[in-house]
């Protein structure tokens, strides 16, 4: 509460705040440099361009390097074109060497250069080595700078390596062990250093490496198999074993969170947003947009004509019940759906046992479309005492839950098949097929029983 209470006063006071020239001024910019760094860096992102560009200039060095990090991918790109060399060194210093990498993808060539100059050399090579990776990539997500120790040390080399280079390296609950060629070959964890004797060798008790990642693998598979197998740390290796750094815990949580974003935009037929929304371009977004919407809207016309060669049996009696036919069928998909690409993305439905969730789905909708069915007959008759509207009713829903139901578990396997991402089977896309499907479905066991 005291927080957005500080936010609100330096918001209030914006102006006295960046100018620093009166006491109330300087005692807000005090407290608020009193703020947990996460929290100063989401109020920039709030601020008008020109306000950001002034408040980050102030900031002391030290503050500086902590808030940095803490900015998102599209405000660390605006920063760098305000901060002069000095300030810029500090704040690249800041971001660990996979963060940095993140951030020169989306500068210019010339940018980089420049970036890349006013680092040292040992980061620098660093960055080109990860620069090479695609960013989805383990070797674009990983951690450089873990610390790995050779498998001939004792425990008590181990022991003053890590005082003498723990402060400068990323230190994890499990180290990993490589040979004299920087091959992987085992891991040991931190509190063995303090259980094993001084001069017992690494590789005498060193465990064997249960999940190991190449760096070309795809970010989201690494994700699945470290949640899978509850692993918290993974190494990442070249192609001959080369130990090239790891995936953390806070990495995976990253990763995580971004697939589950990009999931939730694709089920909503939109390209993912990649950085905050507000940081978005406005035509940008108009056009990511308004081009899904116009495909949407002339596969919507398609209802249009199949209501117009099917208008005089629609008249009257069996429009009433046109929506809650094609509504229902978009329901029923978008509820499985749902299920399949939740147990697709947890791992849990898989290629190996598709087609058991394919028999479970369809028995399944078998059933409910016999419960929906009588529930749309007795909905019907007991309205209109319409015996045959109500059979073509409630047989024509019977069959778009089924039919829905089974092409919702269709598509999402068909598109992983087509290396294409299974949420945009979701949403938007499934709703306008159903519709299409659903209304032609009615009209034409509708013309069955009726007519004949």
């Amino acid at each position: 509460m005291e927080t957005q209470q500080v936010l609100g006063e330096v918001r209030h006071h914006i102006k006295a705040v960046i100018s620093l020239k009166s006491e109330e001024g300087r005692a807000l910019w005090e407290r608020f440099l009193s703020l947990h760094p996460a929290d100063i860096a989401h109020f920039l992102g709030e601020v008008h361009t020109e306000e950001f560009r002034q408040l980050l200039l102030n900031l002391p060095k030290e503050d500086l390097s902590n808030i940095f990090p803490e900015l998102s991918d599209g405000l660390q790109r605006r920063a760098l074109d305000f901060l002069d060399d000095m300030a810029l060194v500090d704040a690249l210093n800041s971001l660990s060497t996979d963060k940095m990498t993140d951030l020169f993808e989306y500068v210019s060539d010339e940018d980089l250069k420049k970036y890349l100059s006013l680092l040292h050399k040992q980061d620098r090579e660093k960055v080109l080595s990860l620069l090479k990776f695609d960013s989805d990539s383990a070797g674009g997500i990983m951690d450089t700078d873990a610390l790995a120790l050779n498998d001939d040390i004792t425990v008590k080399k181990a022991i003053e390596l890590l005082q003498r280079l723990g402060v400068g390296q990323e230190l994890h609950g499990i180290i990993f062990i490589v040979n004299n060629q920087k091959q992987l070959v085992g891991h040991i964890h931190l509190e063995d250093l303090v259980l094993q004797k001084p001069l017992t060798v690494l590789q005498t008790f060193m465990r064997e490496n249960k999940l190991v990642v190449r760096a070309d693998e795809d970010q989201e598979s690494i994700a699945k198999r470290m949640v899978h197998y509850k692993f918290m740390t993974v190494p990442v290796v070249a192609d001959d074993n080369y130990f090239l750094g790891v995936i953390p815990s806070s990495t995976l949580v990253d990763v995580i969170e971004e697939e589950a974003s990009e999931d939730v935009y694709r089920m909503s037929a939109m390209e993912p947003v990649k950085g905050h929304y507000f940081e978005m371009p406005f035509w940008t977004l108009l056009y990511q947009r308004s081009y899904i919407l116009i495909l949407l809207l002339l596969a919507q016309s398609l209802s249009s004509a199949i209501i117009e060669q099917n208008e005089q049996l629609l008249a009257g009696f069996l429009i009433m019940f046109m929506t809650m036919l094609t509504s229902a069928g978009g329901n029923a998909s978008s509820q499985t759906a749902a299920v399949i690409i939740q147990g697709m993305a947890s791992g849990e439905i898989t290629s190996h046992n598709a087609q058991r969730f394919f028999r479970r789905e369809l028995v399944l909708s078998v059933c409910m479309a016999l419960i929906l069915g009588a529930a749309g007959f007795a909905r019907v008759y007991f309205t209109s005492g319409n015996l045959k509207g109500s059979i073509a009713v409630s047989v024509s829903l019977g069959c778009i839950v089924v039919v829905s139901m089974s092409i919702a578990s269709f598509i999402p396997v068909f598109l992983k098949r087509c290396k294409m991402d299974p949420a945009y089977a979701a949403g938007p896309f499934l709703a306008t097929l159903m519709d299409v499907l659903g209304l032609f479905i009615y009209c034409t066991i509708s013309k069955l029983i009726i007519i004949t």
